[in-house]
Parts: structure tokens; C-alpha cells; sequence
């Protein structure tokens, strides 16, 4: 039996994105055409590799077979290609990197930016998500690296240390009115009226939860998209947030804010980069892994 390379990606594309439409774009198919070939895929092996669903599709028992055996051939052309060195010309690698919203948003940018212009043959494919699905995503081969938080469950990876990442309180800077001589907990904040991130951001799905746990619903005046936002109306005492420190120090050059630290371990996160073996990946995430730990 033989085994189109094209098949092959579109097939690891699809399963990534969970969806025939999404899996086709980043083949740079048109649906039909993705769609005749993924057919013809399953008809050559004699059985289907996908549950369609109607929000997408999920890998079946062949599927996931299949994807060991096809990430297993891609990451063996990714050490051709960089073993061939300058014969290799045109030859592009891509590598998929998961990051929390901290990580995303205040440590990975710099480093990444540098990255990208050391290694010009290399494209990055980068995703927010919580850090429970970030190990989910490992697991299952969805992609090669991963940045969350140590809270989480992270057994069966290999896990090395990348930065700490501490939650404070934002409040607008004349607010006096959590003084006290006791430390602060979460708990006592949660009559307060908070500025937030959006409904789908990862971290304000952790802050939310933390508040569920403690029986109670936080009050959110409204979401907005990135932290400097939510620091800018915070100053204007529209309500108090929690900030990754990283991120208030930017902000503190614009706003007038005051910061607090809180009691709850929680809030101080140790952020680490994440692979299902460090010693397995291809050349490429190989460096982007040394990158991101020596930056």
C-alpha cells in the first residue's frame, strides 16, 4: 500500500484543528479537494479515520494509530531535511508551540520574536490555551511544545522550569480601602467589582473557577482583550483586577496603580516547558526548546 506525504499532513492538519474545513486550510486545500482526499485515505485502508461530528471531527481507533505512524514519518523527513543542511534549500519546518495566557502574553513574545529572525527556515504555529489542555495536546502528539503552569497535572511529560509567573492585585492607586495589617485572600476580594479578560481567555477561566470553589461568582463590570486595557480602567477606579506581575510593570509606566500581593499560593504559578520527550523532538523544536530556556 502506498501513502501520499500530502495525504499524510492533511490528515495530522485535520486532527490538529479538529475540523475537515480548518485541517484543509492549513493544507492550503480547497474543502473539496480535502475532502476527495481524505476519502480516498480511508477507502485505501479500508476504514474511517475521523467521527464527523457537528462541531467537527474526532480521530477513531485507526485515526489515532495513524497519527503515532504519521507524526512518526513527518518528525523523520524534519531530520533529513536538517541533517541535508544547505542541499535542504526551500525545505521549511514548522514546529506547534502551546502557551497559557501568562506565557503568551508576557514571556514568550521577546524571545520568539528573536527566534524567528535567527532561524528564517523555521514557522511557528502558536496557540492559547489553559494549561489542562495544553497537556492534553501533548499527550495526544497535537503538538510539540507546551508553556503552563505547575499547578496542573503534568504526568507523562517532561517538564523543565521557564519562569514565575505572580498574580497581583491591581487597584487604582489612591484605593485605601483594602489596608489592613493582614494579608489579602482571594476570598475577600469577591464583592468587589473586577475588570476582566474575555469570557474564552484562559486565565479568567482559572480566576473564575477559583472563585466558583469558594462558592461564589466573581463580578466582572466587563471584559476586555489584553491586560494594558484592563490596567487603564483599573486607574480610572472602575474596578480592581488581577495582573500578572510581568504585566504591571509595563503598565505602571502609563497608569497610576497600586499593587498588591495576595495570601493564596495560587497566585504564584511556576511556568514550565513542556514535552512529551525533550530527547524526541525534531531539530527544530529542539531549538526553539533551547531558545525558550536560555531566554
Amino acid at each position: 500500500m502506498r501513502y501520499d506525504l500530502i495525504d499524510l499532513k492533511l490528515f495530522l492538519d485535520i486532527l490538529d484543528a479538529g475540523s475537515i474545513t480548518h485541517g484543509a486550510e492549513r493544507s492550503h486545500l480547497a474543502l473539496a479537494s480535502a475532502s476527495a482526499r481524505l476519502k480516498g485515505l480511508e477507502e485505501s485502508l479500508g476504514t474511517p479515520l475521523f467521527e464527523r461530528q457537528r462541531h467537527g471531527v474526532l480521530p477513531t481507533p485507526a485515526g489515532r494509530a495513524l497519527a503515532h505512524h504519521a507524526r512518526a514519518v513527518t518528525h523523520q523527513l524534519e531530520l533529513m531535511a536538517d541533517e541535508l543542511g544547505d542541499f535542504a534549500t526551500g525545505l521549511r519546518a514548522r514546529v506547534r508551540l502551546l502557551g497559557n495566557t501568562a506565557a503568551l502574553a508576557e514571556h514568550l513574545p521577546g524571545v520568539l520574536g528573536d527566534f524567528l529572525l535567527m532561524h528564517p527556515q523555521i514557522d511557528l504555529d502558536i496557540e492559547e490555551k489553559p494549561s489542562h489542555a495544553i497537556v492534553e495536546a501533548l499527550t495526544r502528539g497535537q503538538a510539540d511544545l507546551g508553556v503552563l503552569a505547575d499547578s496542573t497535572d503534568m504526568t507523562g511529560l517532561e517538564a523543565r522550569p521557564f519562569r514565575v509567573d505572580r498574580l497581583l492585585l491591581v487597584t487604582r492607586l489612591d484605593d485605601g480601602s483594602l489596608d489592613g495589617d493582614g494579608r489579602l485572600h482571594f476570598e475577600q476580594l469577591l464583592g468587589r467589582a473586577f475588570v476582566g479578560l474575555g469570557r474564552d481567555n484562559p486565565l479568567q477561566q482559572h480566576i473564575a473557577g477559583k472563585a466558583l470553589n469558594a462558592g461564589r461568582h466573581l463580578e466582572l463590570r466587563l471584559r476586555v482583550s489584553d491586560f494594558d486595557t484592563v490596567c487603564s480602567l483599573v486607574a480610572r477606579g472602575v474596578g480592581i483586577a488581577l495582573v500578572p506581575e510581568a504585566a504591571l510593570q509595563r503598565a505602571r509606566d502609563r497608569h497610576a496603580l497600586r499593587a498588591l500581593p495576595l495570601a493564596d499560593a495560587w497566585t504564584t504559578r511556576h511556568l514550565h516547558l513542556c514535552a512529551m520527550r525533550f530527547d524526541a523532538l525534531t531539530p527544530p523544536a529542539a531549538r526553539l526548546a533551547q531558545a525558550l530556556l536560555a531566554g
